[in-house]
Formats: structure tokens, C-alpha cells, sequence
């Protein structure tokens, strides 16, 4: 029998390939509550939060022949949820405004996705411009900002001190903020 608590995600995601369903499991046990805790602090709707988590550990079912991750898993899944989060808040802001002022929601919808698919290309770029930083800075960028991670913990955990960490994190915002500005700027010209 497999031990599939002592795998690595990656492992895991390539039995899942080949129809393991205990390795879809073990992957689902082990990020469930983190994801959940997630969406929750970003949706404030448990019953809604629950069917964002769900609806992403089924498509990732469903999609397990043609997955191609070559990050981490956890930010692939905390990825893939807040883009759902996205997508139940805009939908929510819509039906809202659609309530509120009886617009049209041929036009709701439009302006919707279009600010939909913005966000989305901004993010790709982000995720472009943390993917470009120096290994240990975007290591600690990606500890601090997307597993909330303190300094403390940081430092701790890479054995460096928290102004190093704190050094680095100045560096990678820099970095970030130059790249966006010009995304953005060249963005609003068109």
C-alpha cells in the first residue's frame, strides 16, 4: 500500500494523473482547511466559501490528465481560489448594481468581464514580475505575502535576520511597483 501522507505534492499530483483517487485525497485533506480559511477571510460567506473550495478541488479533478504545475501547489490552489473569489464577488457586485439602479445587464455584464479579464492580466503580470525576482526575494515575497508569513517567521525559518528579510521585501515591492507602473501607464494608453 502507498503511504500517501509521506508524499510530496508533487507525487501526489502525478498518481492523480493515472486516476489515484487516494492521492486527489490526501491532496484535498491536506489543503482543504487552509483554503477554506481562506476564502472565508475574503468572502465572509462559510456556505459560499465552501462551494468556491469545492468547485476548484473539482475542476482539479476533472483537469488532473492535462495539469501542468510547475510551482508550488499550495500557491497554485490559493491562486486558483482567489480568482474565484473574484468571480463570486464581481458576479454579486453585478446583481447588485443590477437591483439597485435597473441597469441592463447585458451592459453590467460586459463591463463585468472586461474588468474581470483586467484584473486577470494584471495579476499574470505580477505573478511575471515576482516569477523575475531574485530566488531568495521572491522566495520571501511569496512566504510573506501569499502564506502571511511574519518577518519573525520568515527569518526563523531561513535562518537570516528580520532586517535582511525586511531588505529583501523593500527590494522585491521596488522591483514590483516599477514593473507595474509601467504595465499600468502603457495599460491606460490603450
Amino acid at each position: 500500500m502507498i503511504p500517501y501522507k509521506q508524499l510530496s505534492d508533487s507525487d501526489l499530483l502525478c498518481l492523480m494523473t493515472k486516476d489515484q483517487e487516494q492521492a486527489f485525497s490526501e491532496l484535498f485533506s491536506r489543503y482543504w482547511d487552509k483554503l477554506l480559511q481562506t476564502a472565508i477571510h475574503k468572502i465572509d460567506d462559510v456556505m459560499e466559501a465552501e462551494n468556491i473550495v469545492q468547485d476548484v478541488f473539482v475542476s482539479l479533478w476533472k483537469r488532473r490528465k492535462e495539469l501542468n504545475i510547475t510551482g508550488s501547489f499550495q500557491h497554485y490552489l490559493l491562486v486558483a481560489v482567489k480568482y474565484r473569489i473574484i468571480k463570486v464577488l464581481n458576479h454579486q457586485r453585478v446583481r447588485r448594481v443590477y437591483v439597485e439602479e435597473g441597469c441592463s445587464s447585458v451592459d453590467l455584464l460586459d463591463d463585468s468581464t472586461r474588468q474581470y479579464l483586467d484584473f486577470v492580466e494584471l495579476q499574470d503580470r505580477l505573478e511575471q514580475l515576482v516569477g523575475n525576482l531574485p530566488e531568495k526575494a521572491r522566495l520571501i515575497y511569496r512566504m510573506n505575502k501569499e502564506e502571511d508569513m511574519s518577518y519573525r517567521e520568515i527569518a526563523s525559518e531561513l535562518d537570516i535576520t528580520e532586517k535582511a528579510v525586511d531588505a529583501h521585501l523593500v527590494r522585491a515591492k521596488k522591483v514590483l511597483r516599477s514593473g507595474l507602473q509601467r504595465f499600468l501607464s502603457l495599460y491606460l494608453l490603450v
